[in-house]
């Protein structure tokens, strides 16, 4: 199950999003001190951590980039009501957040989002499975031919099997 974090140091914007966001498929954890997030990504696998930008202890971006050192396959996302470009600019450039959303959020926007991220996430972590499923495959198929290559060379047609019209395996070519 995906897990969602969000971390905002106003516990009315916890409430609130807590609020908006019950009831959905996947389990929300908030956060009100980056430090404490932190330490719970280092234990837990997070799927999408939602950072508001501006807080005392740790801004956003920071924030995110020490996430990402963590849990460099998670999607991250910034709220903030500061909406400046050079805040954009800069989270997306040094914690490469997936989206940027505004105070006030629109709940229904805010979920899709969320379930946009969530779904995109699942599809790259498919993706690599099924490429490292491929790599592993082709190692052994590399080996298999090396070993097939080792034989034919020892033993000269050892690996060639004669078949006749029925699917049957030909024994002896004199029959």
């Amino acid at each position: 199950m995906n897990r969602v974090m969000i971390v905002d140091d106003e516990p009315g914007v916890l409430n609130s999003l807590k609020r908006a966001l019950r009831g959905e498929s996947w389990v929300l954890m908030t956060y009100s001190d980056p430090e404490e997030a932190l330490n719970v990504a280092a234990k837990e696998v997070i799927s999408l951590v939602i950072s508001d930008y501006r807080m005392p202890q740790m801004d956003g971006v920071t924030f995110l980039k020490e996430f990402k050192a963590i849990q460099p396959e998670s999607f991250r996302m910034v709220l903030s009501g500061q909406a400046d470009m050079a805040a954009v600019l800069s989270a997306i450039n040094e914690a490469e957040i997936y989206r940027f959303v505004t105070k006030p959020w629109n709940n229904d926007d805010l979920k899709i989002s969320i379930d946009t991220a969530l779904k995109h996430r699942d599809i790259l972590m498919e993706n690599q499975r099924l490429a490292d499923l491929v790599r592993k495959q082709q190692i052994q198929l590399d080996y298999q031919k090396t070993e097939l290559d080792r034989l034919e060379t020892e033993c000269p047609g050892i690996t060639q099997v004669n078949w006749d019209s029925d699917g049957c395996i030909i024994l002896n070519d004199k029959d």
